[in-house]
């Protein structure tokens, strides 16, 4: 008979997104590592998701049991239309009018520790109940959105012989955009106290990298002892249904949001000198991408060789990345980047596709790619080098990568989830 854990996850189809994928794909593969998953998520109708992708549905098997509750949706306050939610709680919409700040103020001060919170007393409802019915063991939240970690605080004083496992995919109070929020004193102090709360309350902690681990572990006394690095990763079946189809004429391509936050100038520059060399490319940018972003791209290269597609399903994102000669991952330019790693990385990498990486050089992000061998890592400023290394013919290191990409397949990952479980 198979263990049973319930899963604690905002983020969940019909909702799009890399967040989703990560237990999603953990989910999918569980069962034959000898763990029932049970989910308890948001009724779409009371959701409020940034994006949506139906499409991974068709990813998960019949016989995984999907819990959902109502919740209160406190962006409804903000705005009424649900397909204009703000991705990542307003910092990568960046309004410097009055009401934009307005609005970022009270959502760092009155909404701790941010707006989603509104599921939670849902949710520590009928997470209670199925822990009861089904004889759950263990529970796992996974945030952001990090007032889930909060559900499991709860779930772990109500219930205290429960193993209550931690997934904390992003940095809390230290996360690049935190001061867009406008925090005073007490509100940070109040959500540094939810943090240290749940850091030091749950049985094991997971992450996605090395750096964020050691940002936790920063924290306090024995966090680092029972924190664990799982990375994201990439399915190898979403690759087995598209295979690579090289591009007639060089493509380059970025999947994903680009939003204000991320510094764009370097790219823009070896384009622009790509353009200048009478050089036929088309440069493609596939998800959402901000005006700014895009006026700067429109002022220095001509808009023939730009194409601009809007979110994507993830399957026929994946279709773009591997129709495409190079795919570009940028960080945004922060004290706190090393840390980033974006889901997307992952499958780049699967890809075979040759990276431009523009970001710290000494990242976490940048860490894998150079193991992987898998593509050019340029600093933010490296325009020239990064012309030079979409016009020089790339030869990826196949032998070594191909043991990389093994070890970031979602299955893989999922056999070191139900080792933590055991543990």
């Amino acid at each position: 008979m198979s263990n049973k854990v319930l899963i604690l996850t905002y983020y969940w189809p019909p909702s799009g997104g890399a967040g989703v994928q990560r237990w999603l794909k953990f989910s999918k593969y569980l069962p034959e590592f000898g763990w029932e998953p049970i989910i308890l998520t948001v009724d779409p109708e009371y959701a409020a998701y940034p994006v949506t992708d139906f499409s991974l549905n068709n990813d998960l098997p019949s016989t995984i049991k999907v819990f959902t509750t109502p919740a209160t949706n406190y962006f409804s306050i903000y705005r009424k239309d649900k397909s204009k939610i703000p991705t990542a709680g307003f910092a990568n919409n960046i309004d410097n009018s009055v009401k934009g700040k307005i609005f970022r103020f009270v959502r760092g001060n009155f909404f701790l520790p941010d707006p989603r919170r509104g599921w939670n007393k849902f949710a520590v409802r009928k997470a209670s109940e199925l822990i009861r019915d089904e004889g759950i063991t263990h529970i796992i939240t996974t945030s952001p959105p990090h007032s889930t970690q909060l559900i499991g605080l709860k779930l772990k004083k109500r219930f205290p012989g429960i193993k209550w496992i931690a997934d904390l995919r992003d940095p809390w109070t230290d996360i690049y955009y935190y001061r867009q929020f406008y925090p005073t004193i007490l509100s940070k102090s109040i959500d540094e106290r939810y943090e240290k709360c749940v850091l030091r309350k749950a049985d094991k902690i997971i992450t996605v990298g090395e750096s964020l681990k050691a940002v936790f572990s920063y924290k306090g006394k024995g966090i680092s002892e029972k924190t664990f690095v799982v990375t994201n990763g990439y399915d190898e079946s979403d690759f087995n249904l598209t295979p690579h189809a090289p591009p007639v004429k060089l493509t380059i391509t970025y999947v994903g949001t680009l939003s204000d936050i991320y510094p764009v100038e370097a790219l823009v520059k070896a384009l622009k000198m790509l353009a200048e060399s009478g050089k036929d490319f088309t440069m493609r940018f596939v998800g959402t991408i901000s005006d700014k972003s895009k006026d700067m791209l429109l002022a220095d290269i001509p808009r023939s060789y730009l194409e601009f597609l809007p979110y994507m399903a993830h399957n026929e994102a994946i279709r773009y990345m591997m129709s495409s000669s190079f795919l570009v991952l940028i960080i945004p330019l922060h004290s706190s980047n090393k840390s980033i790693i974006t889901g997307k990385l992952f499958e780049y990498i699967a890809s075979g596709i040759p990276i431009v990486y523009i970001g710290p050089q000494d990242g976490d992000a940048a860490n894998i790619i150079r193991s992987a061998m898998s593509g050019g890592i340029f600093n933010y400023n490296e325009s020239d080098q990064i012309y030079n290394f979409i016009l020089t013919p790339y030869t990826n290191q196949v032998a070594k990568s191909d043991n990389d990409k093994l070890h970031y397949s979602r299955k893989n990952l999922t056999g070191n989830v139900a080792d933590i479980l055991k543990s």
